[in-house]
């Protein structure tokens, strides 16, 4: 019997293979490529290919933390049996299980589910695999009470499916699953959070609880310890803290209302964006908010994309559509004047905001909400400009996210899904020249299958923070498809009408989603260039408040953003708060900066710069600021 293990190879008997599987802790096994459960061991006969499976590789994490799911289902149910059951798959972080229970539990409710579920654990319940016929499951779960999963069966076509029981506990299941419960070593509950069965707002709101599992305690810790990371970062929590931004239930959510403190961090990046796109060649563009449906109707989105977009308005008896794209406005651009092959490659940007439908229980903060500012542009080239136009992207877009901290990426390029317009040549093409400049760039990529847009295949970055999560952000895409829908064209060499290609591109995606990940990235503590406080002047005692106004006084003339702070409060509290909110640098000034003419400078992190003077501080300053540090 042929058996693999860690990549490794082996010839081996039967009850060599069962030695193996014992000594490597497997906890299911791939026969013929096909996951199987432990069990299936004792129907073969010697001429399959077995792969063991540990549970420290990413399939047998995943049957771990789906055997977990059941688990906490069958300590659920203990507990209260009155609730029904729906699905409870693994997911990329741990696992979660939907129930219906009429009143949300509670944390006093998690911590009794764990403590049954040590027991359920410490029993080590065999889970037992059974085939049955579609008719028997559904009348076994109609007697158990159990009717999201009758309904589940009732929309499967299979005559045959498979239940697993573990402890007396029953469950519809594909599997595999672990041997016995016993197996799972370190779990924890998280959270409990509203889910609509089967993701539709029209069905009841059930209760999910999500969990984390590892196959070692010491995971578990490393991963309760990154967590706890993550909810200091938790950009809607420091949004609140910093002051940054706002969205309030009276306007609407995932509406998002700038605070002035996010309202000057924003200034600051789209000063810094418009300036290096005009540096690159780019035009800049201000487009209305509206337009009248049929451009949507032109454009191809009202087909492809009506239920992301709103309702429309009625003015003047025509229908108008809040705009879920910036492109449809700038193609108008290029069509308000004829245009030959030199003006080409013609590069149009606009921070152009727009708007989409997103159900509420996917809206998270500036993360995802109803109406963002895109960092968009549009550049029409020839087919012979293609290539290097999108190197051009491609350098312009690594150049922009270096500057605000991102040099790790993963990019896969998105290629046709099955609803599309275009020939397949086109797509062929578009997929070739996104494919070409990554690798001249030598930036390795994946192909993500299925995953373009309508109009045409894209190139997909996703930024990884200092926590190593990965956030889409920028997206180059090519457009065969639009062009041709507007019938715009250039005057060719040749005297004759040509259609230009377009390419839809993105930077950092939306002010909000990049403000978000920058807000989590540095956990609130902004490079100094982006802080909306770069210097608080916090004086000691009353006796140095004219000190410390001259020190703010000449801050402020050589363009600083400055606050003064001469209340009548202990230095302590001061530097306190200015630390809570993340001033990059503290000037405290007492009796002995007034005598010496110097400044004690201290670092948002607690440490103390030695005695320095306002030139030297003020050179540091404008190094920092210049190098974007």
């Amino acid at each position: 019997m042929k058996v693999k293990i860690k990549d490794s190879i082996f010839e081996l008997e039967p009850e060599e293979v069962k030695k193996l599987i014992k000594e490597n802790q497997a906890i299911a096994i791939k026969v013929n490529g096909q996951l199987k459960d432990l069990l299936f061991l004792s129907f073969l006969n010697g001429d399959e290919e077995i792969e063991i499976i540990t549970a420290d590789n990413e399939e047998g994490l995943e049957i771990l933390r789906h055997s977990t799911a059941h688990i906490m289902a069958h300590a659920v149910k203990d507990l209260f049996p009155e609730v029904k059951v729906t699905i409870g798959p693994a997911i990329e972080d741990g696992f979660y299980y939907d129930f219906d229970k009429d009143e949300p539990f509670t944390e006093e409710d998690l911590q009794k589910i764990e403590k049954r579920m040590q027991e359920i654990i410490r029993a080590k319940n065999p889970f037992t695999r059974k085939e049955i016929s579609k008719q028997e499951a559904i009348e076994l779960f109609e007697s158990l009470g159990e009717s999201y999963k009758v309904e589940i069966l009732s929309e499967i076509e299979d005559e045959k499916v498979s239940i697993y029981e573990e402890g007396g506990f029953i469950d519809l299941c594909r599997g595999p699953h672990v041997p016995h419960t016993g197996v799972v070593k370190a779990f924890k509950l998280l959270s409990v959070a509203g889910a609509y069965w089967r993701g539709d707002e029209k069905n009841k709101m059930l209760q999910r609880i999500y969990g984390i599992a590892f196959p070692t305690k010491e995971q578990l810790e490393s991963y309760l310890k990154f967590l706890e990371e993550v909810k200091k970062r938790d950009h809607r929590r420091l949004g609140k803290q910093l002051r940054l931004f706002e969205i309030s239930e009276e306007i609407g959510p995932g509406l998002i209302i700038w605070l002035p403190n996010g309202a000057l961090i924003r200034k600051i990046i789209e000063d810094f964006w418009k300036d290096e796109h005009i540096k690159a060649g780019y035009q800049l563009l201000y487009t209305p908010h509206i337009a009248k449906l049929e451009l949507w109707q032109k454009s191809g989105h009202l087909d492809f994309y009506r239920e992301n977009m709103y309702s429309p308005m009625e003015i003047d008896e025509v229908a108008y559509q809040l705009k879920p794209m910036n492109c449809p406005f700038h193609i108008q651009v290029y069509k308000s004047e004829l245009r030959s092959y030199r003006d080409l490659p013609l590069r149009f940007a606009e921070l152009g905001t727009v708007y989409r439908y997103e159900r509420s229980g996917v809206l998270h903060g500036l993360l995802r909400v109803r109406g963002f500012t895109q960092d968009d542009a549009h550049i029409f080239c020839t087919e012979e400009q293609l290539e290097e136009e999108i190197q051009k992207v491609l350098d312009f877009t690594v150049f922009i996210l270096s500057t605000f901290g991102f040099d790790n990426y993963e990019i896969y390029i998105s290629t046709r899904p099955e609803k599309y317009v275009g020939s397949l040549e086109n797509w062929e093409k578009a997929t070739g020249a996104l494919e070409q400049a990554l690798k001249k760039q030598n930036l390795p990529y994946q192909i993500d299958p299925g995953e373009g847009v309508f109009y045409g295949p894209k190139i997909d970055i996703k930024i990884k923070d200092v926590l190593n999560r990965a956030w889409q952000c920028s997206t180059i895409q090519v457009d065969f498809n639009i062009p041709e829908r507007f019938d715009i064209t250039y005057r060719g060499k040749d005297g004759k009408e040509h259609r230009p290609i377009m390419i839809h591109r993105a930077l950092m995606g939306s002010l909000e989603r990049f403000m978000g990940v920058l807000i989590e990235h540095y956990a609130g503590a902004f490079p100094l260039w982006l802080a909306p406080v770069q210097v608080e002047v916090m004086s000691i005692s009353e006796k140095h408040t004219d000190y410390a106004k001259q020190i703010y006084d000449k801050l402020v003339q050589k363009g600083f953003r400055v606050k003064l702070n001469i209340e009548n409060e202990k230095i302590g509290y001061k530097i306190r708060q200015a630390t809570l909110n993340k001033i990059p640098y503290m000037v405290i000034v007492g009796e002995k900066e007034m005598e010496s003419g110097r400044l004690t400078v201290r670092l948002q992190e607690g440490k103390n710069l030695e005695l320095i003077s306002i030139d030297e501080f003020l050179q540091q300053l404008f190094e920092r600021i210049q190098q974007r540090k």
